[in-house]
């Protein structure tokens, strides 16, 4: 198919999902040959490299001194839900949700936590939340950037310095990519497998003084399972924030995790990184603004993820299909790469409109990211000149 139009240059790297993301820019597995595989989390050894990982995060985040940070299970997910179970009652909650990861916090608050005072602020995909309805003397749920609908929130101005309830933000796309305002947060969650290129299951739960303060004097009505308890005897169990994880992590991914916080200080730091994720959301802005065929799916150019970057198709044919029609063409683009090594994982979220998503965070080459859009380009020829 095309054999004349096929480009002939290859990204060098081709991995463009969204988690796990591209590994940072020279990884080997050459850099796991000094991890503790065979060895206790709990030997001095295996929390000293623990502490290694929250020590260079801490610092890389410029985290105030005051702050914990831990370690936890389930990945981004699993330091959501434990932020969540234990924080979430005394107050009333303001959720917002314009993708499906803030929907499902949404449906855990409503649905599994049932609370009585809760107020939804639901968008579709594309749009962002009025943010100034927010009421602040609330608890505040709400991610930082929707890693499936390709939009974030555009500054930290609606957020007051001062403010009663609680800011409880899913970070995950987010964090190491962009100007997250870490001091105005309450409670801050990431996961190793996005911006640094690190490995799946390995959550980071960041609190405030203020946070903590809410955990010692907050019993839940609900029974909290082993892996959400951050309390014993009504105090905040500092272990877990020094390196003596809940549960057991690999600490083969303990050792990638450390070297890809090494590889961000070696290029400068969190500027560096913020720049270079910056550069690839404006290399694809380019792109778009010539190619007539696709768009960006956030609607307001200011709140552009340069992490996940979602594109819907615009093109007349492409709109004019059935749903399920659409679907399969955007599938097949995705797949048509795929089977070219042109590019990995470029599907739009399974939950999220028909279109295309492609990760810009600071491991992703800004050359690699632009030796694809000749194959973006070729695939969707390829596609549309089906028999649809």
């Amino acid at each position: 198919m095309g054999e004349n139009n096929r480009p002939h240059i290859r990204p060098k790297n081709p991995c463009f999902g969204s988690g796990p993301c591209a590994k940072r820019p020279g990884w080997s597995p050459a850099v796991l040959e000094n991890a503790l595989v065979g060895r206790s989390h709990r030997s001095r050894s295996g929390r000293a490299r623990i502490q290694e990982v929250l020590d260079r995060s801490r610092a890389l985040l410029s985290l105030p001194a005051d702050y914990r940070i831990a370690l936890v299970p389930a990945s981004d997910t699993g330091a959501m839900e434990m932020a969540m179970w234990s924080l979430l009652g005394p107050r009333g909650v303001d959720a917002l949700a314009w993708e499906s990861f803030g929907q499902a916090w949404v449906t855990d608050i409503t649905k599994q936590l049932k609370l009585p005072d809760v107020r939804v602020f639901s968008v579709d995909y594309g749009k962002l939340p009025d943010l100034r309805q927010v009421d602040w003397e609330r608890d505040v749920v709400f991610p930082w950037n929707g890693t499936t609908s390709g939009v974030r929130v555009p500054d930290d101005e609606w957020i007051p310095t001062d403010h009663e309830g609680l800011a409880i933000c899913d970070a995950t796309s987010a964090v190491f990519a962009m100007n997250v305002p870490v001091a105005k947060l309450d409670v801050i969650t990431y996961s190793w497998q996005k911006v640094l290129g690190g490995e799946a299951q390995h959550g980071m739960l960041i609190l405030s003084p203020r946070a903590v303060e809410r955990l010692e004097s907050y019993q839940p009505p609900w029974p909290l399972p082993k892996i959400f308890r951050l309390t014993k005897g009504g105090k905040l169990a500092e272990a877990i924030f020094q390196a003596d994880t809940i549960n057991t992590p690999s600490m083969l991914c303990v050792e990638d995790a450390l070297d890809g916080l090494r590889w961000a200080e070696e290029i400068g730091g969190l500027p560096e990184l913020i720049r270079r994720s910056e550069a690839n959301l404006a290399a694809l802005a380019a792109w778009v603004e010539r190619t007539p065929w696709i768009d960006f799916l956030a609607e307001d150019p200011r709140t552009r993820s340069c992490t996940s970057m979602c594109l819907k198709i615009v093109d007349p044919w492409f709109t004019s299909l059935a749903p399920d029609q659409q679907a399969k063409a955007a599938k097949k683009i995705a797949l048509l790469l795929e089977e070219e090594g042109a590019a990995y994982d470029v599907g739009s979220y399974r939950e999220a409109p028909p279109g295309l998503r492609l990760w810009g965070g600071a491991t992703v080459e800004l050359s690699d990211l632009q030796a694809v859009f000749p194959w973006l380009e070729w695939a969707y020829a390829e596609v549309r000149r089906l028999d649809w």
